[in-house]
């Protein structure tokens, strides 16, 4: 006879389940917001371990990702106010995390390059590129998961984007001729 399972193995096997499905997306938004394979995943298992204590309490299962990418840019935002914290980065060239974004067409290691001028953002900066334009969330959903206004967002998308027309290499730029 088969027992019964106790609500805790039940949370257990659908946190689980939920980890298994999503982790790989997960990683490469962490990546993205931190520019760092090894702070991502420093990131990410913070974030789930501080998801798993608090399953219970997430009622509605369709946003979990949303509470997940919240922590996430809460994490990664405290580690840069830390004081404590150097700003140093590993001087080899890692490739993106498996699972890295799927591109559709050659581009001639564009997309990496990119991303490379992305990571010079501030973290706030980049969150709201990441999440606007990587995680293809609306402005609303942005604003709900960084806890700011609409307009907080479509400003800083602005100023980020400014600030990335003016460092993107002529070459990255789509439709411009390169002399």
């Amino acid at each position: 006879m088969g027992r019964r399972a106790t609500r805790a193995e039940r949370r257990d096997e659908e946190f689980t389940a939920y980890l298994h499905a999503r982790q790989p997306s997960l990683l490469r938004t962490a990546y993205l917001l931190t520019g760092d394979r090894h702070q991502a995943e420093d990131v990410l298992q913070t974030s789930l371990a501080k998801l798993y204590l608090a399953w219970d309490k997430v009622r509605d299962r369709d946003s979990v990702d949303a509470y997940v990418r919240r922590i996430m840019v809460n994490e990664n935002n405290s580690l840069w106010r830390r004081g404590w914290k150097k700003r140093e980065y590993a001087t080899s060239d890692e490739a993106m995390p498996e699972g890295a974004p799927h591109v559709d067409e050659y581009d001639e290691g564009r997309g990496a390059a990119l991303w490379d001028v992305v990571r010079t953002l501030p973290p706030k900066a980049r969150a709201v590129v990441v999440l606007r334009y990587y995680e293809q969330l609306t402005e609303a959903e942005t604003a709900d998961v960084l806890g700011i206004s609409t307009g907080t967002v479509k400003s800083q998308c602005s100023r980020a984007i400014a600030s990335l027309r003016e460092r993107v290499p002529a070459d990255l730029h789509p439709g411009r001729e390169v002399s």
